[in-house]
């Protein structure tokens, strides 16, 4: 098997330490996306920022993106020529920017790109997220041609979730690394 690295692409304000995201990146040694403005975030600088660590990685990445990143992850693939570099992506708790309450800070995101992502995808949803439907997260993962997951009533995937370092969540990333 081909080593790859795991790139973790937190959403909008970052992930705390007690987010699976930075568990796993203490846990696993994964590299964190880091963003230059984690509160005012911008599409077109988030972009250029994966596409910059993209292009310095030496192996394929596995991108990990939760809420906002997912939403960076399809942006990113419907503009850059170097989709080759990524292997997979693992899509947890798309945040839906396109929301009434999110434009004034996320006006930048819309409109959201739904359109085919260019390598493997599981998109992780859950029923009880405050921040997309389940609905509008299925819209989401048929848009990108991802697989969709259910993962219950488990609010917004975070550390508010109470899920630890989420280990259903690495099962599902080890799957995805696999391919």
């Amino acid at each position: 098997m081909t080593a790859v690295s795991v790139l973790i692409l937190p959403g909008w304000q970052n992930s705390g330490p007690q987010h699976w995201h930075s568990l796993w990146q203490t846990q696993f040694g994964y590299q964190r996306v880091e963003q230059h403005d984690w509160m005012r975030p911008l599409r077109g600088d988030w972009i250029a920022r994966l596409e910059d660590v993209l292009l310095s990685l030496d192996a394929p990445a596995v991108l990990v993106a939760h809420s906002l990143g997912c939403q960076l992850v399809a942006a990113w693939a419907a503009i850059s020529k170097n989709t080759d570099r990524v292997k997979a992506a693992l899509l947890v708790a798309p945040g839906d920017a396109e929301r009434e309450e999110l434009r004034p800070v996320l006006g930048s995101w819309s409109p959201l790109v739904l359109t085919p992502l260019p390598f493997p995808s599981t998109l992780v949803a859950s029923s009880g997220d405050p921040y997309c439907t389940l609905e509008r997260a299925t819209e989401f993962a048929s848009a990108w041609c991802s697989r969709l997951v259910n993962a219950g009533a488990l609010g917004h995937i975070n550390a508010d979730s109470g899920l630890g370092d989420w280990p259903a969540g690495q099962a599902l990333l080890q799957e995805l690394i696999q391919i």
